[in-house]
């Protein structure tokens, strides 16, 4: 069964914002598309997960490089060892990449 909504949330808009929402709703109506814009933004972001598996692929990548490029032969230990540490590591950078990113100024 579905819920009922019962509960409402309003703002007021100037006429060029008005303008601008009525043409991204397009055959909407602007409350239902003001309603699925508001639970995306709503919606936990994604993006810190992305982030983090992204920084992790460059830590283990920049690893083998560097270890490469010295010389050494790659061992199965050693990729368990990268995937592990970059692994374990990979919220706290993203959270630290995160944060700095939202001190910079605009």
């Amino acid at each position: 069964m579905a819920s009922r909504r019962t509960r409402a949330i309003g703002t007021k808009v100037t006429e060029e914002e008005y303008a601008r929402i009525a043409a991204l709703a397009g055959a909407q109506t602007i409350s239902e598309w003001a309603r699925a814009a508001l639970l995306d933004a709503a919606a936990p972001a994604s993006e810190p997960l992305v982030l983090a598996e992204v920084l992790a692929l460059r830590a283990i990548v920049l690893n083998l490089h560097f270890r490469i490029c010295a010389g050494e032969r790659i061992t199965e230990q050693m990729m368990h060892e990268l995937i592990a540490h970059a692994d374990h590591e990979k919220f706290e950078h993203a959270r630290q990449r995160l944060a700095s990113a939202d001190r910079r100024p605009s």
